[in-house]
């Protein structure tokens, strides 16, 4: 859905006030009743008016503006790396491309219906989206993409179009691999598996590729939701770990938070990872995991998101993704 540009004299009109008021209520001049705040404030939202200056940039329909739009992670008690890589690459990548980036949490959006959300990265002249994350519970930010109003990249979430593509390594496939690798030569039958965020599309690929393995292993796998949370693994963990033979988190924030479990239970179980996060590396242990490069993850996707803005059709992009077994000298050095 297509909004039509609104006038400020559009706004003056079905308030009832002149335009000069109207100013003054954008601009929050203190000598304005409340009641006329409110008869402007209400003509602003039905008229669907964007009072700023890029309304006029808006009317071409090119301002060459994109928005990284991502979650963070609310749940993790530590600083979340990832967010943070995926805007210096986007960052980099866009600056480099000569186009204007802003980053948009997702907790800034989260109450609006479709329409607010146009009318919002209208507001800021977005002409593409690159949208990190998505789950199958953000419907609205789903609806949106998929009206096609705007070119959009999505990273690590399905959903291929037109005007769409998507970005991501082969998750079912790294988890697989990984925790082969991590259980080749052991004797661990008993896992716990630590899985991510509850109707996560990610979460959902690596549970897949560790029911594969178990499949093939004849592993009896216990799964449990840990949300991407070292506290919610580590509690996951002094519930479950003692009847187990290991521990498989699909994160390695719940790694870290597993084995901060097993040392406070003095108890040894082995325990993999994955993501390749640099805070692993602090953990005091070696740990198998499956390394993502995030920063070229992001700038890949801004050149996707670019390839779409110049005329080009969506696709699907898988990229590589490496086994490997983090230490203190990966970080440091």
């Amino acid at each position: 859905m297509i909004y039509e540009l609104v006038s400020i004299r559009d706004v003056a009109g079905k308030a009832g006030v002149a335009i000069s008021t109207v100013s003054k209520v954008l601009n929050h001049y203190p000598n304005v009743s409340e009641e006329t705040k409110q008869k402007v404030t209400a003509a602003i939202e039905e008229l669907g008016f964007l009072p700023n200056t890029i309304a006029s940039a808006l009317s071409s329909k090119k301002t060459g503006r994109i928005a990284l739009v991502l979650d963070v992670n609310r749940h993790a008690q530590t600083v979340d790396e990832i967010p943070m890589q995926y805007i210096i690459g986007a960052i980099n990548k866009a600056k480099e491309k000569g186009i204007d980036i802003i980053t948009v949490f997702f907790t800034m959006i989260a109450e609006m219906n479709v329409e607010g959300m146009t009318r919002y990265f209208q507001s800021q002249g977005i002409e593409g989206l690159l949208i990190c994350d998505l789950s199958k519970d953000d419907v609205t930010l789903r609806t949106l993409v998929e009206a096609g109003g705007f070119k959009s990249v999505l990273i690590d979430a399905p959903g291929i179009s037109e005007n769409t593509s998507s970005i991501h390594i082969d998750n079912a496939k790294a988890q697989y691999e990984v925790a082969k690798k991590f259980l080749t030569g052991k004797q661990n039958k008993k896992i716990l598996y630590l899985s991510g965020k509850k109707n996560g599309y990610v979460s959902e690929e690596r549970l897949n590729g560790m029911n594969r393995l178990a499949e093939e292993m004849g592993l009896q796998v216990l799964v449990r939701t840990g949300n991407f949370s070292e506290l919610e693994a580590r509690k996951l963990t002094m519930q479950y770990a003692k009847s187990k033979d290991a521990i498989i988190c699909a994160s390695d924030l719940m790694a870290i938070g597993a084995m901060k479990a097993l040392i406070d239970m003095d108890i040894y179980r082995p325990v993999c990872g994955f993501d390749g996060v640099s805070l692993m590396g602090y953990a005091g242990k070696q740990m198998h995991t499956v390394k993502q490069d995030f920063q070229q993850i992001a700038a890949n996707a801004v050149e996707e998101l670019f390839r779409l803005m110049e005329g080009g059709s969506g696709q699907d992009i898988v990229i590589p993704h490496k086994l490997i077994r983090i230490k203190y000298l990966d970080v440091i050095s």
